[in-house]
């Protein structure tokens, strides 16, 4: 086991105690307290909707935080989940699940996965466990699938097996409807709902062809669904208008959504996505509601160029919480519940892929408060992390470590 010790120290008279999603905390200490922790240049002069929703404050984490690489022996992790007994299980890109336990022991790959497409930026994406794991020991997962006309972005589950070896009973439960041949912008993230039903994130591919279908409400693609354990429209769903709707959409108008986490006080689902040249997003999701892309966006084309009508803000469309350019490139996130470290009590922490660190954001009545970038030296690109039971986060990264962060 590598251990890394990451200690953030006070800085100044900070009062991060106060800084929190609750909507209910109105203590006037919660503003940053030093300047934004992004010094880039932007890529564009777009202005922000509101204060705070780009270029925070920085704040810093006074608890004394330690970072140990459990293992870095993994092959191109992409989801992590924490089992019961507190080993970790973990999708690796080309195909294969893993369990590994807290003294780095990497196990053998369970078998029963149906084939991927690990293609560029295809494979085994994000995962969860059932609720009830405990008793039924049910896994749920996201994986790019070739089929007839191209690439789509599908859904299994199956069980786990006692001895842990194999995945018994595997089924696929759901498929995005439109197969394209490009291998990018799968989305890959599955959740629980606080009601007991499944949301997934779906990409809308990448390619100019497929990229207005964010927007068509006939198309998964670029969409948050939400569907039942059989991979049915979840009841309560919202109705959107328009010629064959899709029954099991919940938000429309996503780019590249990797990164899902629910609210541990208020139940509600927040997700990240990747923008273009700048313009990546956080978002508070409303059933029902068109989040923008790709009629608005804070980003431009690779090359330059706007996109669209170059507009940031359109009636109709939601704004994001937040949003980043130049680019972090967020994955996954969690928001953290624990009380092991009270500053962190409902803070975001997300993973940066092309800026190699752990977004931490804290939030006052749903607005950014402060932002801090934790093993920032590290070199990593952080595609998921999780909070452990133990109330302890951990992070897979691409170029193979397991990350586990946790007070001193």
């Amino acid at each position: 086991m590598i251990i890394h010790k990451s200690i953030f120290l006070l800085v100044g008279m900070l009062a991060l105690g106060s800084c929190s999603n609750n909507d209910n905390d109105d203590s006037p200490n919660t503003g940053p307290t030093g300047p934004p922790v992004e010094t880039g240049t932007a890529n564009t002069t777009y202005q922000p909707a509101f204060a705070g929703q780009t270029r925070a404050g920085s704040i810093q984490t006074t608890t004394e935080i330690e970072s140990k690489v459990i293992t870095n022996g993994l092959s191109a992790p992409w989801g992590v989940a924490y089992l019961p007994d507190g080993r970790l299980l973990v999708t690796e890109k080309a195909g294969t699940m893993k369990i590994v336990t807290q003294a780095g022991v990497v196990g053998n790959a369970i078998t029963g996965i149906p084939a991927v497409n690990p293609g560029s930026q295809g494979g085994l994406l994000g995962l969860c466990l059932d609720p009830a794991f405990e008793t039924n020991r049910m896994i749920y997962w996201v994986f790019s699938e070739a089929v007839s006309g191209g690439n789509i972005t599908a859904v299994a589950k199956g069980r786990l097996a006692n001895n842990d070896a194999s995945i018994e009973n595997t089924t696929v439960i759901y498929r995005s409807n439109t197969p394209n041949a490009s291998t990018l912008h799968y989305g890959g993230r599955v959740l629980f709902d606080k009601t007991g039903n499944l949301i997934v994130s779906i990409g809308e591919r990448s390619v100019i062809e497929t990229r207005p279908l964010a927007q068509a409400v006939n198309s998964s693609l670029g969409k948050i669904v939400r569907i039942t354990t059989g991979g049915q429209s979840a009841p309560g769903n919202p109705s959107f208008t328009g010629s064959g709707a899709l029954p099991e959409l919940y938000t429309i108008g996503h780019r590249n959504p990797q990164g899902l986490a629910i609210h541990p006080t208020t139940g509600e689902i927040w997700q990240s996505e990747h923008g273009p040249r700048g313009g990546d997003e956080i978002n508070r999701l409303t059933a029902g509601k068109n989040y923008g892309w790709p009629t608005i966006t804070y980003g431009i084309e690779y090359g330059g160029a706007k996109i669209g009508e170059g507009i940031t803000q359109k009636e109709g469309l939601e704004q994001p919480v937040y949003y980043w350019d130049p680019v972090v490139s967020p994955s996954g996130m969690t928001f953290y519940a624990g009380k092991r470290v009270p500053e962190w009590q409902n803070n975001l922490f997300i993973g940066s892929l092309s800026a190699t660190h752990i977004v931490r954001l804290a939030f006052k009545d749903n607005k950014v408060a402060g932002e801090e970038r934790l093993l920032a030296g590290e070199g990593q690109r952080f595609r998921d992390i999780i909070q452990g039971k133990d109330e302890a986060l951990y992070a897979v990264t691409d170029q193979g470590r397991l990350y586990k962060i946790d007070k001193k």
